[in-house]
């Protein structure tokens, strides 16, 4: 029994570790050989280190790995190892492909940049939705974002943070590499954020509802109502197995915000239950609700 226990948690780490690579490869892939070849950018590190790789002459990818050593030593300084461990091994995997697709020379350059645009982002959308779906993260702009609202500004959400910081590297490539640069760049921007939402949820609903039973709901609540911004109900159950009193929270959110929760769950309370249910549409005042008096 232990050995089929063994057996299993090495096959679901091989699978998890073989995604991972995978994804990481395809996102280093759109953007080392499709993405920069033809002269585009995006936000995030990676649109940052290629800016000023065209200011400096420095290779992007050394550049990249700058970034990605200043951002983990300060998450260990700021945040704790806990964080860390959540990016250390794409901090170094993503600008390992990076470097070693430059050497290989591939490259795809296609004349029609609309193209070039929904090829990349489907390929960053694809690599980067496999890689947050197995609950880790790139180290870049949303890593920064954590730090600056838990150091500097946490009363503003980190989604915002992080569309600010995206907006002014966006911003910035107007001024370096163009302004249709810039604008293209926006276009991907949308894109391949909808494509990490298909790969993570599928194509169905945007909106989820999270009904949720831990002893370690008032820390829950607290931080689904500050840092996600969204509300929150409590309600008094009873278990008929147990026959005792438990406390039931529920909230509606995003995909983008559903996985912020599975991973502070996971921090905070490995053993709590959790039902995720889709919902068609919510009429009311908040992120992505309807008003009631809409058409």
């Amino acid at each position: 029994m232990i050995k089929q226990e063994i057996k299993k948690s090495y096959d679901n780490l091989l699978k998890e570790y073989t995604l991972l690579i995978i994804g990481c490869f395809i996102t280093a892939f759109a953007s080392n050989s499709v993405l920069k070849p033809n002269g585009l950018s995006t936000s995030g590190i990676t649109g940052l280190s290629i800016l000023l790789e065209s200011v400096t002459g420095f290779n992007y990818s050394y550049i990249y790995y700058i970034f990605t050593i200043a951002i983990l030593i300060t998450t260990l300084l700021l945040m704790g190892k806990r964080e860390v461990m959540k990016i250390i091994m794409l901090s170094v995997l993503y600008p390992t492909f990076l470097l070693l697709l430059q050497k290989l020379n591939i490259e795809i350059i296609i004349d029609d940049t609309f193209l070039v645009v929904v090829c990349f982002s489907v390929l960053y959308g694809i690599g980067v939705g496999i890689v947050l779906r197995l609950n880790y993260s790139y180290g870049g702009t949303d890593t920064i974002s954590k730090i600056i609202q838990k150091k500097l500004l946490p009363f503003i959400n980190i989604s915002y943070i992080m569309l600010i910081l995206d907006g002014a590297i966006l911003i910035l490539s107007g001024f370096i590499l163009g302004i249709k640069v810039a604008l293209y760049g926006l276009i991907i921007q949308f894109l391949f954020t909808k494509v990490i939402d298909y790969v993570m949820f599928g194509v169905g609903t945007k909106l989820y509802k999270h009904e949720i039973i831990s002893e370690k709901y008032h820390e829950i609540s607290d931080y689904i109502m500050k840092n996600l911004k969204r509300g929150v109900t409590l309600r008094t159950i009873t278990g008929a197995y147990t026959n005792t009193e438990k406390i039931q929270l529920c909230c509606v959110c995003s995909p983008k915000e559903s996985v912020d929760i599975k991973r502070y769950l996971s921090s905070i309370d490995k053993h709590a239950y959790v039902e995720v249910l889709p919902i068609v549409s919510v009429w009311g005042i908040g992120m992505r609700f309807k008003k009631i008096d809409e058409d």
